[in-house]
């Protein structure tokens, strides 16, 4: 039971996926009628899949916490989206995107879930060019590209610096015509609470109306998880503020299997603490190395104003070590290059926790209008937040965390170790491997759902059509429900002194600076305890005032920040576990000499799979063995 099998398809890596589409059990239209599925998310995957399923003709019911679906996290994209299109005629593919993709992954993840998100790129471009999304054009009004870090192409669609929300209101669209069809029925502002599970299948989940606090049950055939990553686990993240890992945690408790936890992206470019109220940071989009180039002084400690420091006083560092490709490196090396000219006493601004990244030479070469019509409501953004123009002063910026590529352990059909349960986007681990490329985040999610998942779940179904559903009086049900209320009491029973925020700040603190940019063995190992004092406090002294029948953000808060004190010493454990560094993940006893990443292939070239086996427990690890038939595996050099 609960063997991990990915369910790859056989045949050559280019033909997996269509022999798969043409050998899967279909459901037809009348039937697809009776069969109803729960979509939680309304992201750039929820909303895709929700909107599809019920083109096709399932009952779909669709779930946020938010009060509308386009205030889904993915409005927070900038750079773009990727797609092989070639249409620079520099030498994309398929291939090439899906080679770039398990090497930026630092040959961490499965190679046909790679291929297949790469082969499915270039029809996520033309279903939102139909949908209207303003990509940027050329002057002859083809659609225009630019390069993101850790390719030498230029495959990376855009709409400026807003990719993401342009992107998701193709996405909402295409959900709000099927709610005025009836096909989707919306369901906003609720918070899920649990997974149930009926004879071994997923069949409904547990909810909260956040506005009257009423628990609800909802049933269904199938269930499907598209609720983002846990980076606010750092509590301060480029993520919007009520992201969070508790759906796909709930999940995790019920049986499914948690993959690669420790794998998490620090994003290279985002604005620096500016002080120690923040409740976030901001991201700046990695596009901006494009353009930008990254240096800090020659000179330790140097207080001159950056205009002030000529060129042969100043160290473009990503340029110096990475020749080939320069500022443009995968997020992970740029990240930890700034971190090590920081903390060699080479960093800027008051804090000293900061690199620039400088537009002098592009806007020169260029001009303003050109960068503006590229980058203009970042640099607005920039200025709104700082009070400097990036035209005329080095925008500053230092590492924060980003996006998770770990997550539900899916196979090839999406289904998490839950049968009916799938996941879907960054709830799912299955396609950056140790770290994701930019602009393949919207790609990987936008594929999953419009794509991907309706046709995995139709081979689901197929056997699901003479199944009488439930009722939600049922005793799985009943029980589910309890368990959540009872929770939900405890938190309130508890009436102690500090709040949430004062806890999840300090356990940010903790995963920030132990399993944060690097890693090493006494430093997990302080962190677990740490962890667990600072959780066992939480229990005894966080006060959440108000009502369980009533609005009560506090009360949301807590079970989110009471899942992150559980979700990060399965962080940290993997990250104990893994004792090579790869992508994102980085030992500090396991790097070469000039500080990169080293693999050890021999013994850590699987996706660690955990299983819950109680509070009490510790979790089981099973391995997922990687085998690469398509590249080589060997040392992933950006010089």
């Amino acid at each position: 039971m609960n063997k991990l099998d990915a369910k790859i398809p056989e045949g050559p890596l280019a033909e997996k996926w269509n022999q798969y589409k043409a050998a899967m059990k279909l459901v037809s239209p009348n039937n697809k009628k009776k069969l109803d599925i729960i979509v939680v998310g309304t992201g750039i995957s929820g909303a895709p899949a929700a909107a599809t399923l019920a083109e096709l003709g399932y009952n779909v019911k669709s779930f946020c916490y938010q009060d509308t679906p386009r205030r889904a996290h993915s409005v927070a994209a900038q750079g773009g989206i990727n797609a092989a299109k070639n249409y620079k005629n520099d030498g994309d593919s398929v291939y090439r995107l899906f080679y770039d993709m398990i090497k930026g992954g630092d040959y961490r993840a499965r190679e046909a879930n790679v291929y297949r998100a790469a082969e499915v790129s270039n029809a996520i471009i033309d279903q939102l060019t139909a949908q209207g999304v303003p990509f940027a054009r050329e002057y002859g009004g083809t659609l225009a590209n630019r390069t993101f870090g850790g390719v030498q192409v230029s495959r990376t669609f855009y709409a400026q610096g807003q990719t993401g929300q342009q992107v998701l209101l193709g996405g909402y669209s295409a959900l709000k015509r099927q709610v005025a069809k009836g096909k989707v029925k919306m369901f906003s502002r609720r918070q899920m609470l649990d997974i149930v599970v009926v004879d071994g299948k997923a069949r409904g989940i547990i909810t909260r109306n956040l506005v009257t606090g009423e628990i609800e049950r909802h049933v269904a055939h199938a269930v499907v998880l598209a609720t983002g990553g846990y980076g606010t686990i750092y509590y301060l993240s480029t993520l919007a503020v009520n992201s969070n890992g508790s759906a796909a945690w709930q999940a995790y408790k019920k049986g499914a299997f948690f993959g690669n936890p420790s794998f998490v992206q620090i994003h290279p470019t985002c604005i620096p603490v500016l002080n120690e109220y923040q409740s976030k940071l901001t991201l700046m989009s990695e596009s901006l190395r494009n353009d930008g180039r990254i240096w800090v002084p020659k000179a330790k400690g140097d207080k001159r104003n950056p205009n002030d420091i000529p060129d042969e006083e100043r160290d473009y560092y990503l340029e110096r070590r990475y020749p080939a490709f320069g500022n443009l490196v995968p997020r992970d090396v740029a990240a930890r290059a700034a971190k090590e000219r920081c903390d060699s006493g080479y960093g800027v601004g008051k804090t000293g926790l900061a690199v620039y990244l400088d537009f002098r030479d592009a806007v020169q070469k260029q001009g303003k209008k050109v960068i503006k019509g590229k980058y203009g409501n970042l640099f607005e953004l920039y200025e709104k937040i700082t009070g400097e123009s990036p035209y005329e002063t080095p925008m500053m910026i230092y590492p924060a965390g980003h996006y998770t590529m770990g997550g539900l352990w899916v196979d090839y059909n999406l289904m998490t170790t839950i049968p009916g349960l799938f996941a879907i986007g960054e709830a799912n681990f299955s396609d950056h491997g140790a770290n994701r490329l930019g602009a393949s985040s919207l790609m990987q999610g936008a594929g999953d759902g419009y794509f991907i998942l309706p046709n995995t779940i139709s081979n689901y179904l197929a056997d699901e059509i003479r199944t009488k559903l439930p009722s939600t009086d049922a005793q799985e049900f009943v029980d589910a429900e309890n368990a959540a209320v009872e929770r939900l009491n405890k938190f309130l029973n508890i009436n102690g002194k500090q709040t949430v925020k004062s806890f999840h700040k300090r356990l940010g603190n903790i995963m920030w600076d132990y399993c944060g940019m690097k890693r090493n063995e006494e430093g997990l190992k302080k962190a677990l305890k740490m962890i667990d004092d600072l959780q066992k406090e939480f229990w005894r002294d966080v006060k959440i005032p108000g009502k369980l029948d009533e609005i009560n953000q506090e009360l949301e808060k807590a079970s989110r920040v009471a899942d992150f004190f559980e979700l990060a010493k399965l962080m940290v454990n993997d990250a104990l576990n893994r004792k090579e560094s790869c992508g994102a993940h980085f030992r500090e006893e396991s790097q070469t000499e000039g500080g990169e990443a080293q693999r050890i292939d021999d013994q850590y070239s699987y996706v660690a799979a955990w299983e819950y086996q109680g509070d009490d427990k510790p979790p089981k690890l099973h391995k997922e063995m990687l085998k690469f038939e398509n590249v080589e595996v060997k040392v992933r050099s950006y010089k």
